[in-house]
């Protein structure tokens, strides 16, 4: 692959460089100029996540786990774009034995029936242990039907199936307790996913405000204004908020079930994220203060008095009698209706 084609696919980052580096020519600030040279050949060294996906072999969706695995990892867009994929950490993926079979097959995802086989159990008992919590969701979609189709990593439900001490739950009888907690609605597919979910976001940025964002994605906006008072303190922690998979149009019951599992519903959890969320904040009020307008500064006093009156306040007593005078003599007599009017009456 040709060194052109790989600063083809580089976009937003390197129009903006490439564009410093022309702006800055003969007579320009040196150091202004050496930075911009070097953010240009940092973003050349890196490619687009689609790009990165196609260079490894990866469906987007398996390219996508990886990178909320940590399998891949990406580095910040100095140009606004997303995130990207360094050059270097391509190789380091490309050289690794097993390549790409074995990254495949860590991030390989299945669903019910599919993780049922695999654990050697009914579809019944795997939906039971994902209820319990013990296989954690990856990640999710919405059928045509609006139904939550949960998927599984298949090395993950490998490992519990291999591990001895679970050998009582796929072969013999749930245990009452646990019985008693799948009687009373236990759930805890959502709330695994939220948990590994705000995982990868907090692994992804290093910023506080960032982290406190991730925090707050998974509270319901009342809680966040609870925690976040300050307007500006909130406004500013949104830019930093991580972006949202879509699931359907805006409003839509689609839209809405996705909403539902991705905001915490259990007292436990919410007090949990709040607790955190606070925490966070004061790490980020201490890193760097959220901006606020300026004040504007208070406007001067006007005058309520006609400059024509201030100029004739401010002349000698003699000049503002003449004022006066002048302005008797230029004024139009009032005409006098009811003399007039008698006057016409009696001629």
């Amino acid at each position: 692959m040709s060194g052109n084609t790989i600063t083809q696919s580089v976009t937003p980052g390197a129009n903006t460089a490439a564009a410093l580096v022309n702006a800055t020519g003969v007579g320009a600030n040196p150091a202004v100029a050496t930075a911009a040279r070097q953010t240009l050949a940092q973003t050349r060294q890196t490619l687009a996540q689609s790009r990165a996906s196609r260079e490894l072999g990866l469906k987007r969706g398996e390219f996508d786990l990886a990178v909320r695995l940590g399998c891949i990892r990406t580095v910040p867009d100095e140009g606004g774009g997303g995130r990207r994929v360094a050059r270097a950490e391509i190789d380091r993926v490309m050289s690794e034995d097993g390549f790409p079979d074995g990254l495949k097959k860590r991030v390989r995802a299945v669903g019910t029936s599919e993780g049922a086989a695999l654990m050697d159990v009914t579809a019944a008992r795997f939906t039971r242990f994902a209820r319990l919590g013990f296989v954690v969701p990856v990640k999710f979609y919405l059928n045509r039907y609006r139904a939550v189709v949960w998927l599984y990593l298949a090395e993950e439900l490998r490992q519990f199936a291999e591990a001895e001490e679970n050998a009582p739950l796929l072969n013999g009888r749930t245990p009452e307790g646990l019985r008693d907690q799948l009687d009373a609605g236990l759930d805890l597919r959502a709330r695994n996913w939220r948990g590994r979910h705000v995982g990868f976001l907090l692994r992804q940025t290093e910023d506080p405000w960032a982290r406190a964002a991730a925090v707050a994605s998974l509270l319901d906006p009342a809680q966040v204004a609870e925690i976040v008072a300050d307007p500006y303190e909130r406004a500013y922690m949104n830019r930093f908020g991580p972006e949202q998979t879509t699931h359907g149009a805006p409003d839509s019951p689609a839209a809405h079930v996705a909403a539902r599992i991705m905001t915490a519903e259990d007292p436990d959890e919410i007090s949990w994220l709040r607790s955190d969320l606070a925490n966070t904040l004061q790490e980020a009020r201490a890193h760097r203060r959220a901006p606020r307008p300026t004040p504007k500064p208070p406007a001067p006093a006007v005058s309520r008095v006609r400059p024509q009156l201030i100029e004739e306040w401010q002349q000698p007593g003699a000049t503002r009698q003449q004022s006066e005078v002048r302005r008797t003599v230029d004024e139009p007599e009032r005409p006098r209706r009811l003399l007039g009017w008698l006057r016409r009456r009696n001629p």
